[in-house]
């Protein structure tokens, strides 16, 4: 999860991915997401996003990033080292999503 403050990520609270096919899915589980909403809320933070890999694939959201984004406000971001296999125009080993009611958007990722 990622957390930011005046609209910069600052920090990285990292989660154990609790899906049963750790290695195609991911997914934090209830207890966990809680106390790292409070850690993130205690730190004087809010939370802007979620990050994960497709270690085997594009860096774009699939049909089950899509159905699993239950957090419209933050950004999306994947991480790939297949980047060659995204349609980027810039390069994009890292990529970020707005995802709202299944609808995508790329995000432009800007650095410090």
């Amino acid at each position: 999860m990622l957390a930011s403050r005046d609209g910069v990520i600052s920090r990285v609270f990292a989660a154990t991915n609790a899906a049963s096919d750790s290695a195609t899915s991911y997914e934090v589980a209830p207890e966990e997401l809680f106390r790292l909403m409070r850690a993130i809320r205690a730190a004087g933070l809010e939370f802007a996003g979620i990050y994960h890999s497709h270690p085997n694939g594009s860096n774009e959201p699939s049909a089950r990033d899509v159905a699993q984004a239950f957090y419209p406000e933050v950004a999306y971001l994947i991480a790939s080292p297949h980047a060659e296999l995204s349609q980027c125009v810039q390069p994009c080993g890292v990529r970020a999503f707005s995802i709202r009611c299944g609808k995508v958007e790329e995000l432009p990722i800007e650095t410090l």
